[in-house]
């Protein structure tokens, strides 16, 4: 156990690159596993957000982790919920509108921001018994690089952004593929600046998902924690 942080139950880091399945994954496999779950990527759109409706000047590093640090932000760890909210309000919906989307990276590229922002992820963690699976960008190497298991989720860009495509189509985005595949390698390209995402540190276990369906990659990250008892 433990993720740094005494008293936590046991730690389950996920990291990724962009249309992954991180969230999903994560999520599943925390309700599998009866731990609590926490998406620290809906910490950076609500950042992001809260910047759009602000009119804040999100192309200034200061301005970005101020807002971080100030942000009156939760979010739901039960992993059979799923919401997000700010100041009491509901924003489940608003952080994962395509205007949100096209800016978070100027969020997740000021690390001022990512540093307050990771130390609420680990007073989150540090509170979490049984246990918490935690995913999101830098989870393995930085934010919990203790945490019990540390598992890098992977796939071809060709099929992250196949299925990152098939999500948008239902949610009613006629988003052309081309620009979804596009999409994903400039977020590629834009988180490789700060941390590397794409081949897994040391102790860190990979998971392809390139050729195995959702249950499939939820079940391996599952054997994964139930193996380490």
């Amino acid at each position: 156990m433990n993720g740094g942080a005494s008293g936590a139950g046991t730690v389950v880091a996920i990291d990724g690159p962009a249309g992954s399945g991180k969230s999903s994954v994560a999520r599943a496999a925390a309700a599998a596993l009866g731990f609590r779950f926490l998406d620290t990527g809906a910490a950076y759109r609500a950042v992001a957000w809260y910047g759009a409706e602000t009119a804040a000047d999100l192309d200034d590093p200061a301005v970005v982790a101020a807002l971080a640090d100030e942000l009156d932000f939760e979010e739901a760890l039960d992993p059979a919920e799923h919401w997000v909210r700010s100041g009491g309000q509901d924003i489940t919906t608003a952080i994962r509108e395509p205007r949100i989307s096209a800016i978070v990276s100027k969020v997740s590229t000021v690390q001022p921001a990512r540093d307050a922002l990771n130390e609420r992820f680990r007073r989150i963690i540090a509170d979490a018994a049984p246990g918490i699976v935690v995913e999101g960008r830098d989870i393995t190497t930085v934010v919990a690089p203790d945490a019990d298991v540390r598992v890098l989720l992977t796939a071809a860009p060709e099929v992250r952004a196949a299925r990152r495509h098939k999500d948008l189509e239902a949610a009613g985005d006629d988003a052309d593929h081309a620009a979804v595949l596009a999409a994903i390698a400039e977020r590629d390209r834009k988180d490789s600046t700060l941390v590397e995402f794409l081949s897994a540190a040391p102790g860190v276990r990979t998971v392809d998902s390139t050729h195995l369906d959702f249950d499939e990659t939820v079940n391996a990250v599952v054997a994964l924690v139930r193996s380490r008892g």
